[in-house]
C-alpha cells in the first residue's frame, strides 16, 4: 500500500468519503507524499510532457507575444512577468531568450513564479539561474505591479466537484473506500436550484478554485493593467466526467494510484470567462494550433531548419505538428487571453 493510499483510507475512515476535489489537492499537493512534492512529472521520463518541452518555439511566440501587449500598453516600468506552474523552467527560459532584444522589457520585468512543488521549484531555480527570480504559493503574494502572466497547463490541475444526476435529484460524486480499494460513491444532494439549467446532463464538474483564481488575475489586471494567457486543454461549457489521471504517460484510473500519478480534469473556460469579464476583457476562446500560427511558429520553424540536419530536422518537423495539428494539440488546446477593458486585444486572440 502506498502511503498516500494509506492516508487516504484513514482519512475516510474517520470522517467519511471525501470529494474529488479533496482528493484531487490531497493526491496532488500533501506536504510529505503529493504527487508534485515527490515527483519529477515532466519530459520523456516523467509522465506527460507539455508544449515547451516540445519544442523552444512554442515559448518564444508566447513570449514574443506578451513582449508586444506590453508595449502596446505603453511599455510599464516596473512590471511583473509571471508563471503559474512553471513546471521545468523551460517556458519562462524560452520567453526570455525571445525577449531580450525588445527595448527595456528584460530592465523593467520582474519574475514571478507560483509554484508548489520543492522539486520544480529547484529546477526552475538550475533553469533561470541567470535572472533574479521571486517564487510564491498563491497569487495575493504577486507584488502590485501591472501584470504579463503566462498560465500553460495550469489550471486542469486545480480541483474539480463532480455532481451526478440521479432520481433523487444532482447528488455529489464522492471518493469512498471498501478495505484497501478507493470506490466512487454518491453523497448529498446539491442545494436546490444550483443546476437550474441543466437538464441535458448527467454529470457536471465545477472548479470553485479555478474560477476565483480567474477572478482574482482579472481584478489585478484590471487595477494594474496587464495580460493574463491562459492555455490549456477543454471547451467552451461542459463536456461531463473528465476527472483522469496521467501515469507513464498513459491514462490510468484516477483511483489506482492516488499520490503517484498526475490527477487532471478539462477546463470549462467558459466558466473562466464568466469570472474575468464582470471586471476585465476576455478574448475569444482560440485553439492552440490557430494562436501559434497568428503568432508566426511557422515562420519560426522555417527559420531555424534552415541549418538543421535531417535527423534534426524530422524531429523539428513533427514537434510542429503536435503543436499545431488539429488531430494532435492544436485543437484539443485552447488560449483566452484577459486584458483591460478597451485595451487592444493580445496579438493572435483577434483576426
Amino acid at each position: 500500500m502506498s502511503p498516500m493510499l494509506a492516508i487516504l483510507l484513514r482519512q475516510i475512515s474517520r470522517f467519511g468519503p471525501m470529494s474529488v476535489a479533496e482528493y484531487m489537492t490531497q493526491c496532488l499537493l500533501h506536504p510529505t507524499q503529493g504527487y508534485y512534492t515527490n515527483t519529477d512529472p515532466i519530459g520523456a521520463q516523467g509522465d506527460f510532457i507539455t508544449a515547451p518541452e516540445i519544442s523552444q518555439m512554442f515559448g518564444e511566440v508566447i513570449g514574443l507575444c506578451l513582449a508586444q501587449t506590453w508595449l502596446d500598453q505603453g511599455a510599464p516600468d516596473p512590471f511583473c512577468l509571471a508563471e503559474l506552474g512553471p513546471g521545468n523552467g523551460t517556458l519562462m527560459q524560452d520567453i526570455l531568450r525571445a525577449t531580450k532584444s525588445v527595448p527595456q522589457f528584460h530592465h523593467a520585468m520582474r519574475i514571478h513564479l507560483i509554484e508548489a512543488s520543492p522539486t520544480l521549484r529547484q529546477r526552475q531555480k538550475e533553469c533561470l539561474a541567470d535572472f533574479e527570480v521571486s517564487w510564491g504559493d498563491n497569487i495575493a503574494e504577486l507584488p502590485d505591479l501591472p501584470l504579463y502572466l503566462v498560465a500553460n497547463e495550469f489550471f486542469d490541475c486545480l480541483p474539480v466537484r463532480q455532481f451526478r444526476k440521479t432520481d433523487k435529484g444532482w447528488q455529489e460524486q464522492m471518493i469512498g473506500a471498501e478495505g484497501e480499494h478507493l470506490h466512487f460513491v454518491l453523497g448529498g444532494l446539491a442545494p436546490d436550484g444550483m443546476f437550474p439549467d441543466r437538464l441535458r446532463d448527467s454529470m457536471i464538474e465545477i472548479s470553485p478554485s479555478a474560477t476565483a483564481l480567474c477572478a482574482a488575475i482579472a481584478d489585478h489586471i484590471a487595477a494594474l493593467s496587464g495580460a493574463a494567457l491562459i492555455i490549456d486543454y477543454g471547451t467552451w461549457g461542459e463536456m461531463g466526467d473528465s476527472f483522469q489521471a496521467i501515469k507513464g504517460q498513459k491514462k490510468i484510473s484516477p483511483l489506482a494510484d492516488p499520490g503517484r500519478a498526475d490527477l487532471t480534469a478539462h477546463v470549462n473556460f467558459r466558466t473562466l470567462a464568466d469570472a474575468a469579464q464582470s471586471k476585465a476583457q476576455v478574448s475569444e476562446l482560440v485553439p492552440q494550433g490557430l494562436l501559434l500560427e497568428r503568432l508566426g511558429i511557422t515562420q519560426r520553424a522555417q527559420s531555424l531548419a534552415q541549418n538543421m540536419r535531417p535527423q534534426e530536422l524530422e524531429a523539428h518537423i513533427s514537434a510542429h505538428r503536435r503543436l499545431t495539428h488539429p488531430e494532435e494539440m492544436g485543437q484539443l488546446f485552447k488560449a483566452l487571453a484577459i486584458t483591460p477593458r478597451g485595451s487592444k486585444q493580445p496579438a493572435g486572440f483577434s483576426e
